[in-house]
């Protein structure tokens, strides 16, 4: 439904005849996702998914898990479409007409944004439900093109372009590298299924294929790890995320993580049933031929675990430290992410049931906590930006079209509680869940996966995450303080900039969408009263973490 929903958009795009509103296309393209979301849901309903549903030859696999996530997907993809138009800014200026700021190019990349949109989402949902090595190729990349165009949308910005050209290049080694892996698994197994590969495996008593499979996991691990920012293979996203317009920012930090972890999550998940039946063949003492077979699988197996392991220690480590000397927002964000990506590596590492209920909560907290961190700083940038001295630099100095309005530095934020202080409250909400303090969501995130690395003896691991989450605080708390300090007297602006203030007043207008200033209240109540009801979230973790052990 999808796919035909993309096409038509395509053509009605390239029809002249057919002219809608810019705004409209993106409101009709997040209807789109959210109808793809009532379907989803309405296929509950089939009484043989709890074992799942293989369609189009076994190629994509249909479960309970795919489908929530599936959702999950689809509702945070609407919420990003919408916040586009999040402040509708009327501005009609002769100075902005002659350097290209015209609202006509800016309506231009609201299409092609709701376009791109929906194409990455498409891959984003084909490739959590991938069981083949083709699909899951072919829908990462789908995925990854969607995302490559939209961190270099802005043409006209020499930044966005080379956060564009260098997220290409080296997300295409990153592919090439998935695609070598992917390779090596086919020529020792001669299979692309991956409950066949699976299946074989289990049962294989050759010494090579083994070998092969697992440098091919381990091959296929580091693409995702890289796709995914972990550290050491980080350093791309604070450049890309930094240089890119926020509202681009938003989905590169969100979406094509979800797609990614999950794709980790069951691979990993499957590799640990066969290690487990492994070990109970190991109790054999009748078949020495398959003891040290599965002897030679468990110990290929370990490198696998031991490679996410040294990237969350990493992530954790890295994201925390340099963090600490960021100035620009979006990069220290960047790497706020990078060190929530070392604790969601950690539950995976761990792979037990209670640490795969664990990854899933973190998933769902970081998604809303993120989400709603961006769309505050969207919404305080056109604020801020189009207050009378920021309106007067961005009209002097800058001149990237879709970039003037976003918060590059951290100090632009001093003051803004004097100014808005609900906005600011809210943000400061949100710092403090990703800061983990309790009773937040993000302090029982922390704190499920805290506890399930205790519960499997992962006590240095455990020491290093407390000693960072501690330490991020201090980075979160640095931009709560800024917002909760009286910004200083200004000076007298001169003749000239008291004229071109007195113009652009007459003719700007700033509307507050209502419907993002609900979506931004809701995502707020969910963070800071989830521990009144947790029940429901907490119970369908649960079932999930449950519908992966008993595949």
């Amino acid at each position: 439904m999808m796919f035909i929903s993309i096409m038509i958009l395509i053509v009605a795009i390239a029809l002249p005849s057919i002219n809608i509103s810019p705004n409209l296309y993106l409101r009709i393209s997040s209807l789109l996702l959210l109808y793809t979301g009532a379907l989803t849901l309405n296929a509950f309903y089939i009484q043989s998914i709890g074992s799942g549903i293989g369609i189009y030859s076994g190629l994509f696999q249909i479960t309970l898990f795919t489908q929530l996530f599936d959702i999950v997907i689809i509702l945070t993809g609407s919420v990003i479409l919408i916040a586009w138009p999040l402040i509708n800014h009327k501005f009609i200026d002769n100075n902005l007409n002659e350097k290209g700021h015209n609202i006509l190019s800016i309506n231009n990349y609201r299409i092609k944004y709701s376009i791109i949109i929906l194409i990455s989402t498409l891959g984003s949902l084909l490739l959590i439900s991938s069981s083949n090595l083709i699909t899951l190729y072919l829908s990462l990349e789908l995925q990854s093109f969607g995302v490559y165009i939209l961190a270099s949308l802005y043409r006209h910005s020499e930044l966005a372009i080379s956060a564009g050209l260098k997220y290409f290049l080296l997300g295409s080694l990153a592919s090439c590298i998935i695609l070598l892996g992917c390779g090596l698994i086919y020529s020792f197994t001669g299979l692309t299924n991956l409950d066949s590969i699976y299946s074989m495996i289990s049962v294989i008593d050759n010494n090579n294929i083994l070998l092969g499979f697992s440098l091919g996991l381990i091959l296929i691990f580091i693409g995702l790890l890289f796709k995914i920012a972990a550290a050491p293979l980080h350093n791309w996203a604070p450049d890309v995320y930094a240089d890119s317009a926020t509202i681009i920012t938003t989905w590169l930090t969100i979406m094509p993580k979800i797609s990614i972890f999950l794709v980790l999550l069951e691979i990993q998940t499957h590799i640990n049933l066969i290690e487990n039946i492994n070990i109970i063949l190991e109790l054999n003492p009748l078949n020495n031929i398959i003891n040290n077979n599965t002897l030679s699988f468990n110990n290929n197996y370990l490198w696998s675990k031991n490679l996410l392991l040294i990237s969350s220690l990493l992530s954790l480590l890295i994201g925390t430290i340099l963090g600490l000397a960021q100035t620009k927002i979006k990069r220290l964000l960047a790497y706020s992410t990078i060190s929530h990506v070392g604790f969601i590596l950690l539950a995976l590492a761990i792979n037990s049931e209670q640490s795969i209920e664990a990854l899933i909560f973190y998933i769902i907290q970081y998604t809303i906590t993120n989400l709603n961190t961006f769309l505050i700083i969207i919404l305080f940038g056109y604020i801020i930006k189009n207050s009378f001295k920021d309106l007067i630099q961005s009209i002097m100095i800058e001149d990237e079209i879709g970039t003037e309005n976003d918060i590059n530095y951290i100090s632009e934020l001093k003051g803004q509680f004097f100014l808005n202080p609900i906005l600011s409250i809210t943000l400061t909400i949100c710092l403090f869940s990703m800061a983990g303090i309790p009773p937040l969501i993000g302090f029982f995130s922390k704190q499920f996966v805290l506890y399930s690395a205790i519960q499997n003896g992962y006590y240095f691991m455990s020491i290093i995450a407390i000693i960072v989450s501690i330490i991020s605080a201090s980075y979160y708390l640095k931009i709560i303080k800024i917002l909760f300090t009286e910004e200083e007297n200004i000076t007298e602006y001169s003749d000239k900039e008291l004229k071109i203030i007195t113009n652009l007043n007459s003719k700007s207008e700033i509307e507050i969408s209502s419907t993002n200033s609900f979506i931004i209240s809701t995502l707020t109540l969910s963070i800071l009263l989830f521990v009144l009801k947790p029940s429901i979230l907490l119970n369908s973790t649960t079932i999930l973490s449950l519908s992966l052990f008993n595949l």
